[in-house]
Parts: structure tokens; sequence; C-alpha cells
């Protein structure tokens, strides 16, 4: 039985806007043994502040983060999206809690990247942010449900880190990564809008519960590029059908 690999898991954050949270994010992972940090789109990024609280061997994790200017680059390498949020609801039902979702990864993370997706300080992830994550994930607290930004990442992790060194699960396969499942959820789209099953007021309502269900059990790749061949029929189907349709009005 494989244990959960601390190398194939990363943590992004989506338009952080103070400096010193950055540094202290890096300082939390590196405690824990996690290195893959990512910054989308920061608001802020003074390395000189940084610095400040990316003390010691982190400073290294800091040199070597990647930055991207939007979500799908970030996100686009991983097979596995974690959404963290401290706002929950009918939109985004916290599914996991971070010692559930630690044991949940021991098989995933075996072959495939996984990313802990973190928001803006302000306002966390919003429901945009969140359409492309697997699972989404909620700390519990007393009353005030508001955790500084290093915190909640350091809560993560050590979960992580315990389910690291706990017992080992049966790994899963290679599954898909985030940029086949956009180019299949885009396709999905678009077949479905052609046959009428998407509302054309409000198409991303509608595509959000077919994600939602696609989530529920990760996609391998080949389970990908079967969905899209049917959408590839779906599509010609309709084709045809518009064809005749525009035959029988000449």
């Amino acid at each position: 039985m494989e244990k959960l690999k601390l190398e194939n898991i990363g943590v992004i954050l989506v338009e952080p806007q103070i400096p010193e949270n950055i540094g202290s994010v890096a300082r939390a992972m590196f405690n824990m043994g996690i290195r893959d940090l990512s910054l989308v789109n920061p608001k802020n990024c003074d390395l000189s502040r940084v610095l400040k609280t990316a003390t010691g061997p982190s400073i290294d994790l800091v040199e070597e983060m990647g930055v991207f200017d939007d979500l799908p680059a970030a996100t686009g390498p991983y097979s596995y999206v974690v959404g963290t949020t401290a706002r929950v609801g009918s939109l985004r039902p916290a599914q996991r809690e971070p010692r559930q979702l630690a044991v949940d990864l021991i098989p995933i993370a075996q072959n495939n990247r996984v990313a802990l997706l973190f928001g803006p300080e302000d306002r966390g992830l919003s429901n945009e942010h969140l359409r492309c994550c697997h699972v989404i994930a909620n700390i519990p607290t007393a009353e005030f449900s508001s955790l500084n930004l290093a915190q909640a990442v350091m809560i993560f992790c050590y979960e992580i880190l315990l389910a690291h060194r706990g017992p080992g699960k049966k790994a899963e396969p290679r599954l898909a990564d985030n940029f086949e499942l956009e180019g299949m959820y885009a396709h999905l789209k678009d077949a479905l809008s052609r046959i009428g099953f998407l509302d054309p007021q409000n198409p991303e309502h509608w595509m959000l519960n077919v994600r939602r269900f696609l989530s529920r059990y990760p996609l391998r790749a080949r389970e990908v590029r079967v969905l899209r061949g049917i959408c590839r029929q779906i599509t010609w189907y309709a084709g045809q059908a518009e064809k005749r349709q525009a035959d029988k009005e000449t």
C-alpha cells in the first residue's frame, strides 16, 4: 500500500494582496514538507516584503514559485484541484474538512499532482474560481470563520503531513489534468447547447451541475476522451438535423 506523496502536492494562492502573507505561507508549507507554491495575478509581490516572513530555508521555495496571469494556466498541470472556502451555501457546499480531505488524497496523489487553492485575503475564492475544483473544503470554526491566509494553509498542510505518515492506500491511476478537463467541459457545453439541453439564458448555471456530477469521481484521461467522442457525435448529428431542416425550408 502506498503513502501520500508530498512532492505531488501544490499550493496556489489566487490574487494574494499582502506580500508578508506570501512569505508566511511559504514558511508554513516548508515546515510541513510541501514545496510547490504558485501565485495567480498577485496584487503586490514585493519580494523584499515577502522575504521578511519567508525566513530560513523557505526562501528557496519563494525563489522557485510560479507566477501566472490566470487560474487556468496555474491549475492546468494538476489532475485534482481542491478549493478552500470559509463561506458555504447551496452554490458552494463544503464537502470535506482538512483531516478527511488529507486521507482522501493519499491514493490520488500517488500518480497525480494535486493543487490546494486559496483565495484573496479579503474575499476568498469566487464561485468562478471554484468551478475548476474537484472538491470544496472548509475549516470548521466555532463562530468567526475568517482565518489568516497562512493559518489556513498551515492547517491543510499539517493534516496532509499527518496523512503522509499514516497508513497507505491503493493508488489511483493517472487522472485527466485540468487542461484536459476544461477542454472537455467546453466541448460538452457546445454539444449540449446544440441539442437544447442547456438553458441559453443561463448556460453556466446548468454547466455547474454537470461539473459537480462529473467531479464526484475523478475522471481518467481515457474517460475524458470517451466523453469528447460522445460530444463529437452529438455535434455531428445536430449538424445533420439542422441541415435537413434547412433543406426542407428551401
